[in-house]
C-alpha cells in the first residue's frame, strides 16, 4: 500500500523567481554541493522549448539512516531524483528511486501565489514493496523527503538573496 505525501513550504520570494531558481542549471550545481550528501552530482540538464528536465544523484551516508534503512541497504542510500518543470513554471513533476529499494516516490510540484510571496507544494506517493518492512520504509522516506524539502527551501532563499 503506497503512503501518501503532501508537503508545504514558503518563501518571501514571488513565484517567478523561485521558478527560475528550480530551472537554473548554477542553482542546482550549488544546491548539491551544500545540501546534496556524499557523490551527489547533477547526472543531467536540458532546457528546450520550454521545458526543462535534470537527473540528481545525492548521497545519504549509512550512519545518518534509520536502522531500518541500514539493515536493508547494508551502505549508504543513494537517492535518483528526476524533475521535470513546464516554462509556465507553476507545476513540476518528480520521480525518486532509491538504491537497493524496490520502490519509488511520484508527485507534482506546484508553485503558487502565497500573501507576500509564493508557496511550493509536493503532492505524492511513496510505495515501497516489501513485506513487512514496505509500510515502516514508506514513512521513513516521506519523512526524510519533507525534511530536504525544507532545507532546499532555506537553501533556496538565501540563494535568491545573496544573487539579488
Amino acid at each position: 500500500m503506497a503512503r501518501r505525501i503532501e508537503h508545504h513550504t514558503t518563501s518571501t520570494w514571488p513565484v517567478q523567481d523561485v521558478f527560475q531558481a528550480l530551472v537554473d542549471e548554477r542553482y542546482l550545481r550549488d544546491r548539491l554541493a551544500v545540501l546534496g550528501g556524499t557523490d551527489a552530482q547533477l547526472v543531467s540538464f536540458s532546457s528546450a522549448n520550454g521545458k526543462t528536465s535534470y537527473q540528481l544523484k545525492q548521497g545519504v551516508p549509512a550512519e545518518h539512516l534509520p536502522s531500518v534503512a541500514k539493515s536493508l541497504l547494508g551502505g549508504d542510500l543513494v537517492i535518483h531524483r528526476t524533475e521535470v518543470w513546464t516554462a509556465a513554471g507553476t507545476t513540476g513533476t518528480v520521480e525518486v528511486t532509491l538504491n537497493g529499494v524496490p520502490g519509488r516516490l511520484d508527485g507534482t510540484i506546484v508553485l503558487a501565489g502565497d500573501a507576500g510571496g509564493s508557496r511550493t507544494t509536493l503532492t505524492g506517493q511513496v510505495k515501497v514493496s516489501i513485506p513487512l518492512m514496505g509500510g515502516k520504509l514508506e514513512a521513513m522516506i516521506a519523512e526524510q523527503v519533507s525534511a530536504l524539502l525544507d532545507k532546499e527551501n532555506e537553501f533556496t532563499t538565501e540563494w535568491l538573496a545573496n544573487r539579488g
